[in-house]
């Protein structure tokens, strides 16, 4: 690493680029950046922080520079072969990152979902223990110049996760995902053992996951789960509304006990992650049950909001298990309302792959409402339709847009989920202001 060097990101606003961007900016190096022009979520801390933002163009492209690619864009991108004439540095995004958590005890977190959710909570606890750097998948990144301890996120996407070698390995689950490049759930579950291998000091993984039970590794792995099978378990449970109270035992001793603000099973397991690899690290119970409490969340992960009677939440939920786990954790927080399911499929191969298991987790909620598929810069096309999808769920659904929000505006005192990967939380927002107008007695 350089500081007389300025280091360009092709695609920063990203959610793994803009949070490693912030990381690099908080460490001291000096960080700049390209992207298209239409406001992402993801620029809102970049521009707080005053990190330069350009639209693309070959002339951002200039001698000194060192540039770190995006996975988004290849070779012949304009910046990217600018980058190339002036024989500069050039880092794939993963390859970057790979590099850099050499420097750090890491802590890497994978597995086909939840993968945000632990290493925000893993991040939020571990930073209030030792100095941390951490990069989060929701466009989250924080350095210290003073860090010991690195957390990411480690996504599998194309193996990009193969270029980290990280001291622990946090996987959460296994389950068959970007049919656009996996070939079933036993390619994904490969690509996860070989990831696994690579970490030195230990693998913390969810033993109730089938797959994961069979890793065969030559690395200490430490399973965590619901029951004394495990190495790590969740014991006395209690789901409330102001979240999960529970004991953690640990090699057959009572560790500590727990209280964690968040909702549905999958959180629990989360926690349990993040307790047994910083148990493993030699951080006390007390000390990291303080600040399990005090854990907010992550962006765009269960995030709620109030309006006018009615409850919005936004989430990233865009594969079947996920939508699952995020209708749960509403019925956990919400055992006495109306949960009405908004949902806009990511990708045509996910949704064309995956259509029957998002009709029978679509079918928990009380009401469901679909959005077209998302057009991705990924996929633009393919050989499903939203009807597809309508055709299979068990309720009457209604197809809904920015157009066409009407539907919605007869609820009251509901709980209204909007999940997807992709802008769906747009839509959220164009809700809100629509259904205020609406009623305005109500303000």
């Amino acid at each position: 690493m350089n500081r007389d060097t300025i280091y360009h990101f092709i695609g920063i606003k990203g959610s793994g680029m803009s949070a490693l961007a912030l990381i690099l900016h908080g460490e001291g190096y000096q960080v700049q950046g390209s992207d298209v022009g239409k406001y992402f979520f993801t620029q809102q801390e970049l521009e707080n922080q005053q990190v330069p933002m350009f639209e693309f163009d070959a002339a951002n492209i200039k001698e000194g520079l060192t540039v770190i690619v995006g996975n988004a864009f290849g070779d012949d991108h304009p910046e990217v072969q600018r980058a190339q004439d002036l024989d500069l540095p050039l880092y794939r995004y993963h390859d970057f990152l790979g590099k850099l958590i050499e420097n750090y005890t890491s802590i890497a977190v994978t597995g086909s979902h939840g993968k945000t959710s632990t290493t925000g909570l893993l991040s939020h606890v571990l930073s209030h223990l030792a100095p941390t750097s951490y990069l989060i998948g929701d466009g989250t990144g924080f350095g210290d110049e003073t860090a010991s301890y690195f957390a990411l996120e480690a996504c599998e996407y194309r193996r990009h996760f193969l270029a980290y070698q990280p001291d622990y390995a946090i996987i959460t689950n296994v389950d068959f995902d970007h049919p656009d490049y996996y070939r079933s759930i036993e390619d994904v579950f490969v690509a996860i053992e070989t990831f696994a291998s690579q970490a030195s000091k230990g693998i913390v993984a969810c033993g109730e996951d089938e797959y994961l039970r069979t890793l065969n590794i030559d690395v200490p792995t430490y399973y965590y789960g619901f029951n004394e099978a495990f190495d790590i378990y969740a014991t006395n449970i209690q789901r409330t509304t102001d979240g999960s109270n529970f004991d953690v035992v640990i090699d057959g001793q009572t560790f500590g006990h727990f209280h964690l603000p968040a909702y549905g099973e999958h959180n629990i397991l989360n926690a349990l992650a993040v307790i047994g690899v910083l148990n493993l690290e030699g951080f006390e119970a007390n000390m990291i049950a303080e600040y399990v409490a005090t854990f907010q969340g992550v962006k765009r992960r269960f995030a709620t909001r109030e309006v006018h009677g009615l409850t919005l939440i936004d989430d990233y939920a865009h594969h079947p298990s996920e939508i699952r786990a995020t209708i749960d954790a509403a019925k956990q927080k919400y055992p006495d309302r109306q949960i009405v399911a908004i949902f806009q499929p990511h990708t045509f191969s996910r949704t064309v792959a995956l259509l029957h298991e998002f009709a029978e987790s679509l079918n928990q909620a009380d009401d469901v409402y679909l959005v077209d598929i998302f057009n991705s810069a990924r996929e633009s096309q393919g050989t499903v339709t939203i009807d597809d999808l309508a055709a299979l769920i068990e309720a009457e659904v209604d197809i809904i847009s920015a157009d066409h929000l009407s539907p919605l505006m007869a609820y009251d005192d509901a709980v209204i989920l909007f999940m997807g990967a992709g802008d769906i939380d747009h839509l959220s927002k164009q809700f809100e202001q629509a259904y205020s107008q609406l009623h305005p007695t109500k303000l």
